[in-house]
């Protein structure tokens, strides 16, 4: 065994006993112990807020996702509808998507809590893959969107995951945990598409605190060896992605859009696993989010079928890029 293995084995064995022992002496709060309003940001009585894993942030029932058409002062209209319903999420994976963001909030930035990741300078590419050069890329993404902080850096990482090194999962979770130690990150994780690695890295470190990946309306628990089982268990906060399978859910009029726009949100609220993140291009889009968390959860035999055939219509139509998506059938 060379000298670099002893030390990520020291490194992972002090960093969990560490959190253990931290996660003892806060006494951290059960899923189940009721909101205090005045403790939500953005609380609005009429949206449902959840427990964000052992985070301990309550989140609203949908996020915002930070895939959008909108130009920014479209993006301002979104993000201010947003947080007047309650929605106090805000996820960004690229660097222009986390300067706009960072500009619609100017002025409220306490009011939501904002996610960030630079994909473009992160492990995808081969020249971030140190603990060095992701905390160089997370400094010049702050700096660049003119933010002390963010509520969660969730690194944005390669799929299939398992194309990643040992070493490099190290690096990962180094950059995370000092981040959050410099006070520039006050939590870590990361998104990947590959189910195998993420159940992987949250069993292995339990530094990590949020997940995200995709699920969709064909998206449900595995009867068997289900990733939910490893996420509840290590009590980690985990996001949904592409709840709209990337668009192609949509192939109707706008009223139709609409209708399974709301039927996805249903079904995956239902499922109580995930908090979608969904992409909205307006105020309209949100508002109809909105909806969708207002009614009941439960489909009904006609719109479950209506959903079914829906979800089978957007695999059909899923373009070359997203056809990994059909990967996320069973989580």
């Amino acid at each position: 065994m060379n000298h670099n293995e002893i030390n990520r084995r020291q490194f992972v064995y002090g960093a969990a006993a560490t959190a253990a022992t931290v996660a003892a002496s806060l006494g951290l709060a059960s899923a189940s112990e009721p909101a205090n309003p005045s403790k939500i940001l953005s609380y609005n009585p009429d949206m449902e807020y959840r427990r964000l894993g052992k985070t301990n942030l309550m989140v609203s029932a949908v996020a915002l996702g930070g895939h959008s058409r909108s130009n920014d002062e479209e993006r301002r209209e979104i993000v201010s509808r947003c947080l007047d319903a309650g929605i106090n999420y805000i996820d960004a994976c690229w660097d222009n998507e986390v300067k706009r963001d960072a500009k619609a909030l100017k002025g409220r930035r306490d009011k939501a809590y904002l996610a960030l990741s630079h994909g473009a300078k992160e492990v995808r590419n081969e020249d971030f893959r140190t603990s060095k050069k992701l905390l160089e890329s997370l400094d010049e993404l702050l700096k660049a969107s003119d933010q002390e902080y963010t509520d969660l850096w969730r690194i944005t990482c390669l799929e299939p995951g398992g194309r990643h090194t040992f070493n490099t999962a190290c690096e990962i979770v180094d950059a995370l945990e000092k981040g959050k130690k410099q006070g520039k990150a006050r939590f870590g994780g990361f998104s990947s598409h590959d189910r195998r690695w993420i159940q992987f890295m949250i069993e292995y470190f339990p530094q990590i605190d949020v997940v995200c990946f995709p699920f969709t309306t064909m998206s449900k628990k595995a009867p068997q060896d289900s990733l939910f089982d490893a996420l509840k268990k290590r009590d980690i906060g985990a996001f949904g992605i592409k709840p709209f399978a990337a668009a192609s859910l949509f192939a109707g009029t706008p009223e139709e859009n609409n209708q399974r726009g709301r039927l996805a949100i249903r079904y995956i609220l239902h499922t109580n696993t995930v908090t979608p993140i969904p992409g909205m291009n307006s105020v309209q889009e949100v508002d109809n989010v909105i909806a969708a968390v207002k009614e009941r959860r439960q489909l009904d035999v006609k719109e479950s079928a209506e959903l079914e055939h829906a979800g089978h219509q957007a695999w059909a139509n899923l373009p070359t890029s997203y056809q990994w998506l059909k990967d996320w059938q069973y989580v």
